[in-house]
Formats: structure tokens, C-alpha cells, sequence
């Protein structure tokens, strides 16, 4: 089951583990620095387009961002 908090702590490391400033990171994904600033401090989510926007600028995984373990492959 996804959790949100945990979300907002994976957006969270992510941004804080990025090397990027919270400015940077705001110009890139279209939001203000306060909205970023949010984000590392687990205050909010971000919305769809803007987690795609930030998987991207960073180069993350989305399925790892969202908690969502690979599937295994069923056996016939």
C-alpha cells in the first residue's frame, strides 16, 4: 500500500540529496522556491505533473519516488 508520508519523505530526500538549490530545482519544475522549501520539509506533495517534472530534473525513478516495488513475474 502507498503512504503518503512516505512520499513526502522520498520527495524529500531526493531534493535534499540532489546538489541542486531549492531555486535551481524550482526554476526546472515550474514552482516557487517556498514550494520547494515545502516539499523538503514534508509540508506537502507535489502535484503529478510537477513529481514527473522533479523525476526528471533529477533523474530519479518514479516507481521509487512512489513506493512501488517491481512486480515479479508470475509462473504459468
Amino acid at each position: 500500500m502507498i503512504n503518503i508520508e512516505q512520499i513526502k519523505e522520498k520527495v524529500s530526500e531526493a531534493i535534499q540529496y540532489s546538489g541542486h538549490t531549492q531555486t535551481e530545482i524550482a526554476n526546472a519544475i515550474g514552482v516557487s522556491q517556498a514550494v520547494v522549501s515545502d516539499y523538503l520539509r514534508k509540508r506537502k506533495t507535489p502535484q503529478i505533473e510537477t513529481l514527473a517534472n522533479l523525476c526528471q530534473f533529477l533523474d530519479l525513478d518514479a516507481n521509487d519516488i512512489l513506493c512501488i516495488e517491481p512486480s515479479v513475474p508470475h509462473e504459468p
